[in-house]
Formats: C-alpha cells, sequence, structure tokens
C-alpha cells in the first residue's frame, strides 16, 4: 500500500519557536490521526531539524490541507516541505495488501 510522506524542514531553532503554535499544531495532526488520513507524525532528532509526517493515499489533497493551515508553516517554525508517495514493500500493510506481523 503505497503512502505519503509529508517531510517537513525546520527552523534553526524550531525548539525555542515552536511553544507559541505547538498546541494548534497538535491539534491539527490529533484532528487528521482521527480522520484516518494521518497514520503517524514526529519529529527527528539530533539535530531537530526535520519532522515526518506519514499519510493514507486515499485522499492525496489531505496534505496540502494540512500544510495550508498549519500554524508551523503560516509562522516560519517550517521553513519548507516536501510530499512523496512511499510504497510500503515490508510493515504496515504492503504492495499484495497483506498485513505484515513482527515475530
Amino acid at each position: 500500500m503505497p503512502y505519503l510522506i509529508l517531510e517537513y524542514t525546520l527552523a534553526e531553532d524550531y525548539l525555542q519557536r515552536r511553544t507559541t503554535y505547538r498546541a494548534e499544531h497538535l491539534a491539527l495532526l490529533e484532528q487528521a490521526h482521527r480522520s484516518g488520513e494521518l497514520v503517524m507524525a514526529g519529529a527527528l532528532s539530533d539535530p531537530a531539524d526535520r519532522s515526518v509526517l506519514v499519510w493514507t493515499d486515499t485522499d492525496p489533497q489531505a496534505p496540502h490541507r494540512f500544510v495550508s493551515v498549519d500554524p508551523y508553516v503560516a509562522n516560519g517554525v517550517v521553513v519548507s516541505w516536501t510530499l512523496r508517495t512511499w510504497n510500503v514493500v515490508v510493515g504496515g500493510a504492503s504492495q499484495d495488501g497483506r498485513t505484515s506481523s513482527t515475530r
């Protein structure tokens, strides 16, 4: 099953600047997750320079709508973003539709 990967490039002072916008950003993430569009999301660390949001591909416009209202983007906490298709072959729901299990 393909997913969509939304990758944010974060401002150098991301950790300091996110505080003002964090509650609204997290609420939007929770809303997208509850709707089933967002699979998972989180920031990378060491260095804290990027974050990754994994979306289902059922509505390819969902990540675009998220970006358009995300306060991190609107206020420069996110300096750029990319959206790419991720074709999962192991784990999650793979190309053949089977769900992989961990042993």
